[in-house]
């Protein structure tokens, strides 16, 4: 592992991508950001602008953009992964292949999803497909135009090895972008991707026109399925208060920027899923994470019944208000 962290790769032109590289460039730091697309990155180079993924906010001059992988990852000590999960592992076969020795190297990942089909935590697949190399997250509540803007935000960075975490924080940390670190990887990692199912179920409940009881409601019964799945998978139930969950949480339910949110919300106004995300850029992660999700709580017998109905609403189609009629009308039971 490197000793010191000089220079930062990123892995990922999206809007979280590209706001890291922002900040971390704020931040005085060495930054490249890389992108799969040579027409996309050239355009950018030319107005120094990610109109597609982060409109309104001026790329400084010390972010180097690229469509070379080898350079890039030969380039950063430190590597942040900041490719939707949906694609996570494709990128990650495209890294192995470029022989790239990264023994030296940390791997941040800040990619919140869970996949699909072997149910592996984003930082799961990274060591699966690139070996047992240091590897660390960074999550919280996030919205990344808000960070880009260098409104007052948190975040916080989670490995086992608490010194590269504390590593990490220092090379993040700043005025406006307060670092704390955790140890529980687990549990920060599934906050982050599920409280994107959540958004999904609160976006659904404006939708259709409901209040802030209800919002409140599904947030709060939410929170108690992600922590029920999180302890049943190892992580620490203290975790789901702090900001990779509650924290994460409440931003993502509540922000009108919050992408989940609004594919809920059109969802709740009766609009296809297939129709909704035809008309989008950027990624709602929920939207894959639910499928992961709803496997994942059958593995470990967890009753998260919020989830379930985002699911049906998803994949099965079933009428939002039949969702939330269904979700009132379970058995009653204490808190």
């Amino acid at each position: 592992m490197s000793k010191n962290i000089k220079t930062i790769s990123i892995i990922g032109d999206g809007g979280w991508g590209t706001t890291l590289a922002v900040h971390l460039a704020r931040n005085k730091r060495a930054v490249t950001l890389w992108g799969p697309f040579a027409d996309y990155l050239r355009q950018m180079k030319k107005t120094r602008h990610n109109t597609k993924f982060l409109p309104g906010i001026r790329l400084p001059e010390g972010i180097g953009l690229t469509t070379d992988l080898k350079s890039a990852l030969e380039t950063g000590d430190l590597i942040v992964f900041a490719v939707p999960s949906k694609y996570a592992a494709a990128v990650l076969r495209k890294i192995k292949k470029t022989s790239v020795d990264l023994s030296s190297k940390i791997i941040l990942s800040v990619t919140k999803g869970i996949d699909t089909t072997k149910l592996l935590r984003i930082s799961e697949i990274i060591r699966r497909e690139l070996g047992p190399i240091p590897v660390a997250v960074l999550s919280g509540p996030t919205i990344a135009y808000e960070v880009a803007q260098g409104l007052p935000s948190t975040a916080v960075v989670a490995s086992r090895n608490i010194a590269l975490a504390r590593k990490i924080q220092a090379v993040f940390n700043a005025a406006s972008f307060r670092i704390y670190t955790n140890t529980d990887v687990i549990g920060t990692e599934l906050g982050g991707s599920i409280k994107n199912i959540i958004a999904l179920a609160c976006g659904v409940c404006d939708g259709l026109g409901f209040g802030s009881n209800t919002k409140a409601a599904i947030l709060t019964r939410g929170l108690a399925e992600m922590a029920r799945l999180g302890a049943a998978m190892g992580a620490r139930q203290r975790t789901f208060s702090g900001l990779t969950g509650l924290g994460d949480l409440v931003t993502t339910c509540v922000s009108p920027k919050s992408r989940n949110r609004t594919v809920g919300e059109q969802l709740g106004r009766g609009k296809l899923i297939k129709t909704i995300l035809s008309h989008m850029d950027m990624v709602a992660e929920g939207v894959e994470t639910v499928k992961a999700v709803h496997k994942l709580s059958h593995r470990y017998n967890v009753s998260m019944p919020i989830t379930t109905e985002v699911y049906n609403i998803i994949y099965r189609n079933k009428k939002p208000s039949q969702a939330v009629a269904d979700l009132m009308k379970r058995k009653m039971k204490a808190e």
